[in-house]
């Protein structure tokens, strides 16, 4: 709809998950680090949180854009607390038949699946997104799969990424033993007012436009209003970039942005915070 008037190739300011928009901070750096380190020095579990819209899942997707072909992935993403049996779902992330199997024979046909793998020579890493919506059973039965080993070596890793609810649950008297076996955990905090600007830049920059779009204190409005949460900060400036174009507008400034946010308290469906205080 904008594009062309703001010389864009693309939308810069999607929600969905897309590693080529990925936008490095400091700790989001250090969160990726992390997870590189606990796959090359085959970390049993490796745990990252953060807040919703965070930005864990770009993360994850960009993560597996960089791995070897030495590494067998499989990616759990749709967890709920009403899981029966999640090693059905973990078979299924591998591809690897599971119906009309009991429990033990599942049980039996993964631990060959994980000593075949390793017999190739390639390590089998478990990916299980929105994993705070695990029950303790179900993440005590992920350490039941970690115990399965060959020599010295470990044939599965398991990834954890999740909101805070997470990091509350492995803190659960009942997930002692489990959280013992996290060997590299990190949380992801939001965005500071400086990042959100180089934010906002980088996706502007990837998108194909250099020149300055939103003032400063346009992105100080966002800052505020967006908690320096990736998912809120597209979100709203998606909004003011549609206002801008709407109203003819070739810089987005704070006004504009207040503008917006005030419509979206007053008249948005899912109605939204008070608009920030708009510099003067």
């Amino acid at each position: 709809m904008y594009e062309a008037y703001y010389g864009l190739r693309e939308k810069p300011f999607s929600i969905q998950p897309d590693p080529e928009f990925l936008y490095f901070s400091r700790r989001h750096a250090l969160a990726f680090t992390m997870l590189q380190y606990g796959i090359q020095n085959r970390t049993g579990f490796t745990v990252i949180c953060g807040e919703i819209g965070c930005g864990k899942t770009t993360l994850i997707r960009h993560l597996l854009n960089t791995l070897g072909e030495e590494l067998t992935v499989g990616l759990v993403y749709n967890t709920h607390q009403d899981i029966a049996d999640l090693l059905e779902w973990i078979m299924l992330a591998f591809g690897q038949p599971y119906e009309g199997m009991s429990p033990v024979a599942r049980y039996d046909a993964f631990q060959r699946f994980l000593i075949k793998e390793y017999a190739a020579g390639r390590r089998t890493v478990l990916i299980v997104d929105e994993a705070q919506n695990l029950s303790a059973g179900a993440l005590e039965s992920l350490r039941m799969l970690s115990n399965i080993n060959a020599d010295k070596d470990q044939l599965l890793q398991v990834i954890l990424v999740g909101q805070p609810q997470l990091r509350d649950l492995l803190k659960r008297p009942e997930l002692q033993q489990f959280a013992q076996r996290v060997g590299v955990d990190f949380f992801i905090p939001p965005l500071t007012e400086d990042e959100v600007r180089r934010y906002v830049e980088h996706r502007l920059h990837v998108a194909g436009r250099d020149e300055p779009l939103f003032t400063g204190a346009a992105l100080s409005v966002i800052a505020k209003a967006s908690r320096g949460i990736p998912r809120s900060i597209n979100i709203l400036c998606d909004m003011a970039l549609v206002y801008g174009f709407g109203g003819d507008a070739r810089t987005i400034d704070a006004m504009l942005v207040g503008e917006m946010l005030a419509d979206r308290r007053d008249f948005g469906v899912l109605g939204g915070d008070e608009a920030p205080a708009i510099p003067s």
